[in-house]
């Protein structure tokens, strides 16, 4: 399914994106990229356009560009993914690509050991057939599949250039503390935010990710309340787990940051991989979970660490991060074993 519209998807808010260079993601190979490097697909920022920037092969473009084919065959960029994950959608974004963008492209993917990388051997199956482009475009396409991919192939017919390569998914990590104590809320072991009461600012799938943040926008910030309550967010573990610690960054909110947090829990093993349907009535519920952590002051760009949380509480697979009465988090971290 396409969508040139921008309307964003359900799947593009639920799920973080995977080909992202901050969490790891790389390009393995390309065909060409001869005007533009295709490393420059898998930023985190949105795509620029800069009129006056040329370089020696030409027009400076924020994306993969490859030169005008003149013989047969098509191009193609291989991709990393920052873990192996499930995916449940693609964005293939010709922002800013005018008379330059592909016509029409495909995604191919594979499922390699950790240090293994593709080569003329590796078989490729085909996750996403061909689909038109457009120019200067989003474009949107749901995926369906329950593989675990660690490599992808995205082939361009013939040729041209694609601003951003968004890959929207669940980390696969079926080991996930078994050898100890891990991050059970962290995206790269298979968590994901199952919903907040408002994200107005920065970038909310960055409070669940293991890199160290870098701004302001870097993290999970809220609007000024002014009604009563407080603000909160909702995180489906990677695994059900035994939480020992808990870590919240408050790097770079100063003015800004909650007053305080709590922490609420709850050990529902069949949501973990319920459908989009499941998160309205998780949040519903969420109401009703119990303490695994009571309030506690924040402070100001500060890692604050809470101990001796999950002994008594038993096994877990959902969390509430509460915050009073508003303002940013950058980073949350649950540390455990599995259950």
């Amino acid at each position: 399914m396409s969508d040139q519209t921008g309307q964003m998807p359900s799947f593009a808010n639920r799920y973080a994106n995977l080909a992202s260079a901050g969490l790891g993601a790389t390009v393995v190979s390309a065909t060409d990229d001869f005007f533009a490097e295709a490393p420059r697909m898998l930023a985190d920022t949105a795509p620029v356009f800069i009129p006056d920037k040329y370089d020696e092969n030409g027009k400076w473009m924020d994306g993969w560009e490859s030169r005008r084919k003149r013989g047969e065959g098509h191009d193609h960029a291989v991709v990393k993914l920052a873990a192996p994950a499930v995916i449940r959608g693609f964005d293939i974004d010709t922002s800013h690509f005018t008379g330059n963008f592909p016509p029409a492209c495909s995604i191919e993917g594979c499922r390699l050991p950790a240090d293994a990388a593709p080569d003329g051997n590796t078989v490729w199956q085909p996750i996403l057939p061909i689909m038109p482009l457009g120019a200067d475009s989003h474009h949107f396409a749901a995926c369906d599949s329950n593989e675990v991919w660690t490599h992808l192939r995205l082939n361009i017919f013939p040729d041209g250039g694609v601003a951003r390569l968004r890959v929207y998914g669940v980390a696969h990590a079926p080991d996930i503390g078994d050898s100890g104590e891990t991050d059970l809320a962290s995206i790269m072991n298979g968590a994901r935010i199952v919903g907040f009461s408002d994200a107005h600012y920065g970038n909310y799938h960055r409070l669940l990710t293991p890199t160290v943040p870098k701004d302001m926008g870097d993290g999970w910030e809220t609007r000024r309340r002014r009604e009563p309550g407080n603000d909160w967010i909702i995180v489906a573990l990677g695994a059900a787990g035994i939480a020992e610690r808990a870590i919240i960054d408050t790097a770079y909110y100063k003015g800004n940051f909650p007053e305080s947090c709590s922490i609420d829990a709850a050990f529902l093993p069949n949501a973990l991989e319920a459908g989009p349907d499941a998160d309205a009535m998780l949040v519903t519920a969420s109401m009703f979970w119990t303490p695994l952590m009571g309030r506690q002051t924040l402070h100001a760009d500060r890692v604050h660490e809470f101990t001796g949380l999950g002994a008594a509480r038993g096994p877990i697979t959902h969390v509430k991060l509460n915050i009073f009465p508003d303002g940013g988090v950058s980073r949350f971290k649950l540390f455990g074993t599995r259950a």
